[in-house]
């Protein structure tokens, strides 16, 4: 197998959508976002999959489990399964980020423009992880 490596600030930098996928292995995905200025993630449980999420720029915060935490360039924020999380943008910059999923979260390969979008894919069923 070839080495999977990503300059991950610069890749996550030089993404503006909200949601894309840059691997997909059997056990994790790693996933960079953008969040617009008075963007969020939105309010989300993920039953069985634990996420790390590191901030490259931008400033927001983390609610997880109900506590509250600022975070800007620099922070990493674990989400364990099964924890109520949201992340909001507070800054007039967009929040730019990476997160690894474990296991895979959503489709392979999959590119969401917007938080709309993304919503709208998830509910069609069209954001599923890939399956063993």
């Amino acid at each position: 197998m070839a080495v999977i490596n990503f300059s991950i600030a610069t890749e996550a930098e030089k993404s503006p959508d909200f949601r894309r996928v840059l691997w997909t292995g059997e056990h994790s995905q790693l996933v960079i976002m953008t969040i617009p200025p008075g963007g969020e993630i939105g309010e989300e449980v993920h039953d069985d999959v634990d996420q790390i999420l590191t901030f490259v720029s931008g400033t927001g915060k983390a609610v997880v489990s109900g506590t509250e935490k600022n975070v800007a360039q620099g922070d990493l924020v674990v989400v364990p399964a099964g924890k109520k999380h949201n992340f909001l943008n507070t800054g007039p910059n967009p929040l730019i980020l990476y997160t690894v999923y474990g296991p895979p979260e959503h489709a392979d390969g999959a590119v969401h423009k917007t938080k709309e979008e993304a919503d709208a894919m998830e509910e069609a069923g069209k954001d599923e992880p890939p399956t063993e």
